[in-house]
């Protein structure tokens, strides 16, 4: 095997990994020419491992799911310092999601992470979406446009390349691609004048990458989904919309591509298609080695062409390059602390009606939805925390689907929930605790439906510092 070859082929493989700390293999992989890693919550993420990462290879594309509101990865414990998109979007601020933005770049940059997964530019179209929802900045396409151009501008003046996704458009689904494989049913008109321009605002903003949805759009190609659609990416993404910098797919282990093919066949398709470079959030070195090897051995037997892979590198090294290029903007934007913008934004985004004003310790029930699986486990929704530091003795229970409702006698009591509107039998938890107590405030922390209880407030995100902005209205 031509180590020339396999060097091309590490260089488009994006892998992430399990431990705090970078593995054997990881290393070795990394110094035969590895582009990038991929870096979760479970990393423990801090400037000594990327350090690490990049004394084994300098140039290497570290890169991470730094969305703010539900999706963080750097603050997954506490919660994210920003409210998130579909609150940004609320306020409609452009300037101020910029700023936001900006913040999100400067703590990218403190840590030397070269690429934001970030932002969203779906339009989040279909209200029982499951996946996208508050990741969005709403449901109509000039807003999201506005917004998602906002964002890029925002963290690249920071020094750290942004990555719109999940193209052509996950917003109009109902189903978790990190599950089944989701169907787009829209005409190609449709997709041109709803999908379609965030995409468009993020190129003309600079965008550096485009991160690839697992979507069937029968409308682009009836047979393969985005990431593997040449259609898609080629023929619309280059052609049309005349994107020249890194495409990378959403993870291949999601079951919306993982249940076609092997994980090696899937990048030789993606790669086929017009990806650059292959996420691969779950792998070991064996896992890792089978992918290379399956690349190579596609090249050898003419079914990707060598030219194809070498342009895939080449994208690679170019956005590793324009990292490399803006040291100045990092060193800027790490002076600039902007340290109130996320709480500004989040306290701008809230919805409030009815009026409830809580001067004792409530009881906090949480009715528990399972959020998506773009959502770490871990991350807390923080009202109760919130609203504990503010009125001691503050207690919660936790309510699962068919748990009884408890008793709610004697206290305050606060229900929250995140996407209402989306789930029958937590709205029918919600009926029955607001007959049992009129008083009751409901705080959801999603895409809100129809208010409810004496008072009803929407954060259109799960942060802390939306917590923090909801905790402060219900006692002030």
């Amino acid at each position: 095997m031509s180590r020339d070859l396999y060097r091309l082929a590490l260089a488009v493989l994006h892998p992430g990994f399990e431990g705090t700390s970078a593995p054997d293999w990881l290393r070795r992989a990394l110094g035969e020419g590895l582009g990038g890693v991929v870096l979760f919550a479970r990393n423990a993420i801090g400037a000594p491992l990327v350090k690490e990462l990049r004394a084994e290879n300098p140039g290497v594309v570290v890169a991470i799911d730094e969305e703010g509101g539900t999706v963080t990865r750097l603050e997954v414990g506490e919660g994210s310092s920003f409210p998130g998109n579909r609150a940004l979007g609320v306020v409609d601020d452009a300037g101020l999601t910029e700023r936001v933005g900006r913040q999100i770049g400067r703590m990218l940059a403190e840590l030397d992470i070269t690429l934001d997964y970030a932002p969203s530019a779906d339009v989040n179209a279909n209200p029982a979406n499951p996946v996208i929802g508050v990741r969005s900045f709403g449901p109509d396409p000039d807003l999201v446009a506005r917004h998602t151009a906002a964002f890029v501008r925002g963290v690249q003046g920071a020094g750290v390349a942004a990555c719109a996704k999940h193209f052509p458009g996950h917003g109009d689904t109902v189903t978790d691609s990190h599950l089944a494989l989701p169907t787009v049913h829209a005409s190609r008109e449709e997709l041109i004048a709803r999908d379609l321009p965030p995409f468009r605002a993020a190129i003309e903003a600079g965008v550096q990458s485009v991160m690839t949805g697992h979507l069937l759009v029968p409308a682009l190609d009836a047979d393969a989904p985005a990431t593997l659609s040449r259609a898609a990416l080629t023929e619309l993404l280059r052609g049309e919309l005349g994107f020249d910098g890194m495409v990378v797919t959403d993870a291949i282990e999601m079951r919306a591509v993982a249940a076609m093919a092997s994980p090696g066949e899937i990048a030789v398709r993606a790669l086929n298609a017009g990806a650059d470079a292959i996420c691969i959030g779950v792998v070991d070195e064996d896992g890792l080695r089978e992918i290379g090897d399956t690349v190579v051995a596609a090249v050898r037997d003419g079914l990707l062409p060598e030219e194809r892979l070498a342009e895939a590198a080449g994208r690679v090294r170019a956005l590793s390059d324009w990292y490399a290029a803006r040291p100045a903007d990092r060193e800027a934007a790490r002076a600039d602390v902007d340290p109130g913008v996320g709480l500004a934004a989040a306290r701008a985004a809230l919805t409030v009606t009815g009026t409830a004003r809580l001067d004792r310790a409530p009881l906090v029930v949480e009715v528990n939805t399972r959020l998506s699986q773009a959502v770490d486990p871990d991350t807390p929704t923080g009202i109760t925390a919130a609203l504990a530091a503010l009125l001691p003795g503050t207690t919660k229970i936790r309510m699962d689907r068919d748990a009884p409702l408890p008793d709610l006698g004697g206290r305050p009591v606060v229900l929250v929930v995140h996407d209402a509107a989306r789930h029958a039998w937590v709205r029918d938890v919600v009926d029955a605790a607001v007959a049992a107590r009129p008083d009751a405030i409901v705080v959801d922390t999603g895409v809100p439906g129809p208010p409810t209880g004496a008072a009803h407030v929407a954060t259109h995100g799960i942060s802390r510092a939306s917590a923090q902005a909801a905790a402060e209205r219900l006692t002030r």
